[in-house]
């Protein structure tokens, strides 16, 4: 067995992956000059809360920092104060900088970099919460009970400025040895209380292993991203202020709602099947989401079952309505309605979805700009995200196959993840290489092989395994 992590010469050339995609990291320069110039138009509305300690949590080396945040624990319950870069409020309604970013939908990642949303000037610079920098921005305040479920929701414009940037690491070091920030002393608390409001509501959540391309010198290599608890903790803010702005707009009968419809019984009933193949108890009465929840993250039978998951999580769309509400209103995933309204930096529907519920906490109409992009993004936005996938995908096939070239005829271990079908060779994890890919044969979905590599083609992007007898 190999285990030695193998580095990628540093050869691997991703401009092919944007040329092939059409990815242009450059904006029009009229774009790029209204970034250049944005600023404030609603300042002199805003109340100034830079007394406000917030803090980021975010990747390292990230600038386009969305989100800010300042928790208290209250005799009642908790507090939270929530910042959102105020894109809309810097973006001229109908100028170049609004119709580049509605060609565009999202920021796509690369390994080498990003094609982002709006000009790095706005994204990086003048709307991003960096430290000690005043912004403009959209404040949340979620007031909850000692469930850490809302009580209060309250929305309006600000000036902030973060006290301190963090990554998921540094928290996750600081709250296991007692020493994390005072404005996020209460965030393991807090994030374990929603975690646990998330299992009751029925929520599916998934780990799968993710694969990532990282640099390393050089040159490349393919990591698996640890996910800590910080993570989990810091997503759970952001859901809760998802849920709020959804039941917002729904009660306001206007809004843009991500939706996914529950998960279809045929799926949950092979993914019981798989359980049972395995051997992992799974009682009748216990729902999928609580089944999963409770897996073991170091059983390799839990890497099959979680790679078999997303079956139960297909159809998330982006459901717009002004007057009736859509068929489907609820996040299967989530288990109840959730609005994207705390990225808008990097995902184009946060900026109209954070309009919207302004509008409607401030008891004003929503504005008339809004009213005519909402219906608009659903379509913007299956086409993007659907990009963003392929690109991903498209990156990490290169790099594994680049790192295995050299390798062709070697010998590894590896986890079956499915058994072959009629159409498809199986799917094995390589933990080593940590590369998901066919092989050839018939290992049995859940046993641990031996298989040798078969092909590693850079030029076709294809990796291929075979059992070892």
């Amino acid at each position: 067995m190999v285990t030695t992590p193998f580095v990628v010469a540093p050869a691997i050339d991703f401009s092919a992956v944007r040329a092939e995609f059409g990815l242009d990291d450059a904006h029009p320069a009229a774009a790029v000059a209204e970034a250049r110039v944005a600023a404030d138009r609603e300042v002199a509305a805003r109340e100034d809360r830079t007394d406000l300690p917030l803090v980021t949590i975010d990747p390292p080396g990230s600038m386009d920092l969305d989100q800010a945040l300042h928790l208290d624990r209250t005799p009642r319950g908790f507090v939270l104060h929530y910042a959102i870069a105020d894109v809309y409020a810097v973006v001229v309604p109908g100028g170049a900088l609004e119709t580049e970013s509605l060609r565009r939908g999202r920021t796509h990642y690369l390994p080498d970099g990003s094609v982002p949303l709006h000009p790095r000037e706005l994204s990086e610079g003048s709307a991003s919460l960096l430290p000690e920098a005043v912004r403009p921005a959209v404040l949340w305040r979620i007031e909850t009970d000692a469930a850490a479920e809302p009580v209060s929701v309250s929305v309006r414009r600000a000036l902030v400025r973060s006290a301190a940037r963090f990554d998921y690491a540094g928290v996750q070091h600081d709250a296991d040895v007692g020493t994390l920030h005072p404005s996020i002393g209460a965030l393991p608390e807090f994030g374990r209380l929603r975690q646990r409001a998330a299992v009751d509501r029925g929520a599916i959540e998934l780990r799968l292993p993710e694969q990532d391309v990282t640099r390393d010198g050089q040159g490349w290599r393919l990591i698996v991203q640890p996910r800590t608890d910080a993570d989990d903790w810091n997503a759970h803010v952001s859901l809760l202020t998802g849920m709020c702005a959804a039941r917002m707009m729904l009660d306001a009968g206007i809004g843009l709602l991500r939706t996914l419809p529950p998960a279809d019984d045929d799926a949950v009933a092979a993914l019981r099947r798989t359980a049972a193949a395995l051997g992992v108890p799974w009682p009748a009465a216990v729902p999928v989401g609580v089944f999963l929840s409770g897996l073991d993250a170091n059983d390799p039978a839990t890497l099959v079952l979680m790679s078999e998951a997303p079956a139960l999580l297909r159809g998330a769309a982006y459901a717009a309505f002004d007057g009736t509400a859509p068929d489907v209103t609820a996040h299967g995933a989530i288990g109840a309605p959730y609005a994207h309204v705390t990225a808008p930096l990097r995902r184009l529907p946060d900026r109209y979805a954070t309009e919207v519920c302004l509008a409607v906490a401030a008891g004003v109409d929503v504005p008339d700009r809004v009213r005519q992009i909402l219906p608009t993004l659903p379509k913007i936005m299956s086409s993007s995200d659907s990009l963003s996938g392929k690109i991903t995908r498209t990156c990490v096939d290169l790099t594994e196959a680049v790192v295995l070239a050299p390798r062709v005829g070697e010998r590894f271990e590896a986890t079956v993840l499915a058994d072959a079908t009629e159409r498809r060779d199986a799917t094995v994890f390589v933990p080593s290489e940590t590369v998901i890919a066919p092989c050839a044969g018939r290992p049995r979905e859940g046993q641990r092989v031996s298989v040798r590599l078969t092909l590693a083609d850079p030029g076709t992007r294809k990796v291929r395994f075979a059992g070892v007898q």
